[in-house]
């Protein structure tokens, strides 16, 4: 999700909501981009004043993972360097990065997805 898009209570509550699936599967040490969490390391663009920060960041059994949550954006063209970004460091840092995706935004995240050449499957929520 990018900074435009987390500004909705929707959203926020939807983050919210996949915080709390990653708690239930045993993710510790959660950083996410949100109110009452410690926020994640955010990596700025060179030249310019675009910062990208991931959306949560979580442990467990000592592999740190990269999540971001896939919704209907205003600017899909800044979400998808985003992934790519995000997916480079995370195969630099040796870290996992998945894409979390909830009902109503699957065909968004998919066609996102191909039109990046990412091969991720989403985690559905």
């Amino acid at each position: 999700m990018i900074t435009i898009d987390k500004d909705t209570d929707k959203n926020t509550q939807i983050l919210e909501q996949a915080i709390g699936y990653l708690e239930d599967r045993g993710f510790e040490n959660i950083k996410a981009d949100t109110e009452g969490f410690e926020s994640p390391k955010s990596y700025i663009k060179k030249g310019s004043e675009v910062s990208i920060t991931p959306d949560i960041v979580a442990e467990r059994d000592g592999e740190k993972h990269i999540f971001e949550l896939s919704l209907k954006s205003k600017k899909p063209r800044l979400l998808k360097s985003k992934w790519l970004f995000l997916d480079v460091l995370s195969s630099m840092k040796n870290f996992k990065f998945k894409i979390m995706t909830t009902r109503g935004h699957y065909k968004f995240t998919d066609e996102t997805l191909s039109s990046i050449s990412l091969d991720k499957k989403p985690m559905k929520i």
